[in-house]
């Protein structure tokens, strides 16, 4: 075999047992056996220029060093595949004694968790809690709340009338989304009556108002009602003080100034000093060192009467508060479309 191709011939394999990815591998093919250009092809160039004698032994020693390098490139190919799938496997080895992956837990919605905490405050003040149902009638919503037809009272609630009951004449609708839980007392005091009531309503109501970061069409509120002999304003008072000092902190101090509501009389807002200034004064409280926590009353004669009670004997007081400002007060929430979001980026902090 001529010296050139001897030459040639272990450089390649040399050159190809250094090789250690695809794109060396390819580089080595293109230097040794490629058509134009490579180093093998250069060498059977030669055969023309041999003498004629010469050039079979020459062509069939070219050949035998194609064949071998060709092998050998393809065996070299062959081995780095199985090098490449064998570290694949190493990589990918499953360590069973590592700890799983825990699965991903849900928990109680902000709301919920609210208005447990609501129950459990009033539980420990003897009230249970008393359910009514979203749709309600006029009547209950309005009527037995000493709001008739055509009252402007009517005017305090944008209300949702159910589309197959709507009728032009406020005097023949009869099913409305309820608009506050306030209608839960008259259903609670004539399941009860004429024993007496302490109850707390939660639950849904649905009012026709703008969208803003304030206001939803839908919210939770919390009524409480107590109802038997001897029931006086100081006990409502006395009530919601207790509820504030447990929610918001024993330091908490509570004021009241009158207001009107159709169902009470007479009517108050209790107030108390603001949980973020201490009652000093900031932009959540308006610079006024108060908040407002709850629209109240002493039950209504009318209303008692409607709810199977004699207003010369009975007595009760009422009150109504929301769920969702009170808790974005707490949080610093400043939108309450989050609660209806179902971000999981907010309630996710609630855990």
């Amino acid at each position: 075999m001529h010296e050139n191709l001897v030459s040639l011939r272990a450089e390649a394999l040399a050159a190809l047992a250094e090789a250690g990815d695809a794109a060396a591998l390819e580089a080595w093919r293109v230097r040794y056996l490629s058509r134009k250009g490579g180093a093998l092809g250069a060498a059977m160039d030669v055969i023309g220029k041999l003498p004629r004698e010469e050039r079979p032994a020459y062509g069939q020693a070219a050949n035998e060093v194609k064949v071998a390098l060709e092998e050998a490139f393809a065996a070299r190919q062959e081995a780095l595949k199985q090098e490449a799938l064998a570290a694949e496997l190493a990589a990918g080895t499953v360590d069973v004694t590592l700890p799983g992956r825990p699965p991903s837990l849900g928990h109680l919605h902000i709301t919920s968790q609210n208005l447990r905490e609501y129950r459990a405050v009033f539980a420990e003040m003897g009230f249970e809690v008393y359910d009514g149902p979203d749709v309600e009638t006029d009547d209950y919503n309005f009527g037995l709340l000493n709001i008739p037809p055509y009252h402007p009272a009517r005017d305090m609630w944008d209300t949702f009338w159910v589309s197959q009951d709507a009728q032009p004449d406020p005097a023949q609708r009869t099913l409305v989304m309820r608009t506050h839980t306030s209608p839960g007392q008259i259903r609670a005091m004539r399941d009860r009556c004429p024993e007496p009531v302490r109850v707390i309503l939660p639950g849904k109501c649905y009012r026709y108002e703008q969208i803003t970061a304030r206001s939803e069409h839908q919210f939770y509120q919390i009524e409480g009602l107590a109802v038997g002999r001897n029931i006086r304003l100081t006990d409502l008072i006395g009530t919601l003080h207790e509820f504030a000092r447990k929610m918001y902190g024993p330091s908490r101090t509570l004021r009241v100034r009158g207001s009107y509501f159709p169902f009470t009389e007479p009517s108050i807002e209790a107030d108390m000093d603001c949980i973020l200034c201490g009652g000093k004064g900031c932009a959540v409280c308006k610079h006024t060192g108060w908040l407002e926590i709850a629209g109240a009353g002493m039950v209504h004669p009318i209303v008692l009467r409607n709810g199977g009670y004699d207003p010369d004997v009975y007595s009760g007081f009422a009150f109504g508060m929301g769920v969702e400002r009170p808790a974005m007060l707490r949080h610093r929430i400043n939108d309450i479309r989050y609660f209806y979001g179902n971000d999981l980026r907010f309630l996710g902090q609630f855990g």
